[in-house]
């Protein structure tokens, strides 16, 4: 696949496309492309961990959390958003231009996500439509490199570590926007534990904001000789 999806309803496609750098800047534009992201993100979870289920029947739990978190990583989505040719038609504020939004892999992958969504509602909810698109590219991504990725997933190995050693429920990341540029946000997440915090990280969105937070956990655990 390596052309821009076909829509029926170019207003979605638009919106989609459209950073809230640009709308920044276009106040008349419109909507901005966060809420898509948002529902991209759960088709994503959703259609990468079914393909995983179906891929790898010997796989345990822990080890398909991780190839999943692999799979739809920010690096991974950046690929696919270049791929289905989403770079240079994203629709980015001249200041996100000027940083080289067109080669970030945050406001790549973020619109990759918000394109799936877009396209899901345009053919009326239908998850096979995206199934369609998205299976082919998770075909192109070679076994080492998800492997490789899923052995180092600092949330996975944070919550396995939680899950063995003080309780079942999983990890909780609370993340906030802290400041940043409309292109260019920060964010500031806590990782809890039974109400206790393990770490904190920042990142330049909630993603890596969490990831870092599972980092500073770990290396705190390690330090006390825990891990």
């Amino acid at each position: 696949m390596h052309k821009l999806l076909t829509f029926r309803d170019e207003k979605l496609l638009r919106r989609a496309l459209t950073h809230r750098s640009y709308v920044h800047e276009n106040p008349g534009e419109g909507e901005h492309n966060e809420r898509l992201e948002f529902l991209g993100d759960a088709l994503l979870n959703f259609l990468s961990g079914e393909y995983l289920y179906r891929r790898h029947p010997e796989k345990g739990e822990d080890e398909l959390t991780r190839r999943r978190s692999a799979l739809v990583d920010e690096k991974q989505l950046a690929k696919f958003a270049e791929e289905v040719d989403l770079n240079f038609k994203m629709r980015l504020g001249k200041g996100a231009i000027q940083d080289g939004g067109y080669y970030n892999p945050n406001l790549l992958s973020s619109t990759f996500e918000a394109v799936l969504a877009a396209y899901y509602l345009d053919n009326n909810s239908d998850i096979e439509a995206v199934r369609a698109i998205i299976e082919p590219l998770f075909d192109s991504v070679p076994e080492q490199i998800v492997v490789s990725r899923s052995n180092v997933d600092s949330k996975n190995r944070f919550q396995e570590w939680v899950q063995r050693n003080v309780t079942q429920i999983p990890p909780k990341y609370f993340t906030v926007q802290t400041g940043g540029l409309s292109h260019a946000p920060e964010f500031i997440a806590k990782v809890l534990v039974d109400e206790k915090i393990y770490g904190e990280g920042k990142g330049r969105n909630k993603k890596d904001a969490e990831k870092a937070a599972a980092e500073d956990a770990l290396a705190k655990l390690k330090k006390q000789g825990l891990l």
